[in-house]
């Protein structure tokens, strides 16, 4: 008797071993590196075990299966982003997914021209589908809430980084984007347009195309001394970047009297004034040019022939015509010199 309880002891202890290494040791997959399980929302345990199993994640089902069932994970699944470390053990990992602790996304805004790149962009990112979001930018009850209207509806999304959850609702995420441009809008820039006889929106509006006209933060504040001047005489603005917009093909590298022809409102060359809204999304350098723009009796700019990426600038056509022809001039050699 005594030798039986000694066995039936010793087993105890293997399948009590066995499990404790089931629950705590390692049951990854073949993972190099951390990788990311995607739970979406409306997901089941069993979408999440499927998920688990066919991904790669786990290399034995079972075994998460059974601790899942103890720790009641398949009555609180959570979606979102979770980063499955090599190594891992079941206990783990369903802390982890049981509790939602997933990983935050970076969602980097650059330069975005248009309203279907934010929408891919955060489609790219969150699991919010691009079409919906680009729906809800289209939507002029959307647009509404934040006092813009469809044309302008991007004058909220300035570039810099935000930290989401892969599960937030579009619109959700947008929110949290449009308090940046709140918050960027004080009551001091606010005055500072209003003294350059500008709304918040036709401030973005002319940051955007200064933006597309130049890289050189340090002559920003001259291209948008140059555009409020032609603004305040009723000239139309004729710029190129507004041309590329209004046509849709951003990789046209000089504007010709073809492309001049495009009927859009956002073609300034036939039409006076501001385009409807912003061609991109400026940097802030870009805005703040407008806003502490100079007084100048510009009215002009032409690229400088050095090829620099600066521009030189005139306050009379005569003196414009000579700088274009110096530009010209030197593209002309510059082919030549290629050829």
């Amino acid at each position: 008797m005594r030798r039986i309880l000694s066995i039936l002891f010793l087993l105890a202890l293997v399948a009590g071993a066995f499990a404790a290494y089931k629950s705590f040791g390692p049951n990854t997959g073949n993972l190099s590196r951390g990788e990311y399980l995607y739970i979406r929302t409306g997901s089941t345990y069993q979408d999440v075990k499927q998920a688990l199993s066919e991904g790669g994640y786990v290399s034995d089902i079972w075994s998460f299966d059974m601790l899942a069932g103890y720790a009641k994970y398949p009555a609180h699944v959570h979606p979102g982003k979770y980063k499955i470390e090599p190594g891992m053990s079941n206990y783990n990992m369903l802390r982890m997914l049981r509790n939602g602790r997933q990983t935050p996304v970076k969602l980097v805004i650059n330069k975005l021209r248009t309203k279907k790149d934010f929408s891919s962009l955060v489609g790219k990112h969150l699991e919010a589908d691009s079409t919906v979001i680009l729906q809800m930018l289209n939507d002029p009850a959307f647009a509404a809430n934040y006092d813009l209207d469809t044309n302008t509806i991007m004058c909220a999304v300035m570039q810099d980084t935000y930290d989401f959850y892969w599960n937030t609702r579009a619109d959700t995420a947008f929110k949290k984007i449009a308090k940046n441009y709140r918050r960027f809008w004080t009551e001091e820039r606010k005055q500072e347009a209003k003294d350059q006889g500008l709304s918040q929106v036709q401030a973005i509006t002319l940051a955007s195309i200064i933006d597309e006209e130049s890289n050189k933060n340090d002559e920003k504040p001259n291209i948008a001394s140059t555009y409020l001047n032609r603004l305040h005489k009723g000239m139309a603005l004729q710029a190129d970047p507004t041309v590329k917009f209004a046509i849709g093909d951003f990789t046209i590298r000089r504007i010709t009297g073809v492309h001049l022809e495009v009927n859009s409102p956002y073609n300034t060359y036939t039409n006076t004034g501001l385009p409807p809204g912003p061609i991109c999304t400026p940097s802030v350098s870009s805005i703040e040019a407008v806003l502490k723009a100079p007084q100048t009796n510009y009215l002009y700019f032409c690229a400088k022939p050095d090829f620099s990426g600066y521009h030189n600038f005139a306050a009379g056509y005569e003196e414009q015509m000579k700088n274009a022809h110096l530009y010209q001039q030197a593209l002309n050699e510059k082919r030549d010199t290629l050829n």
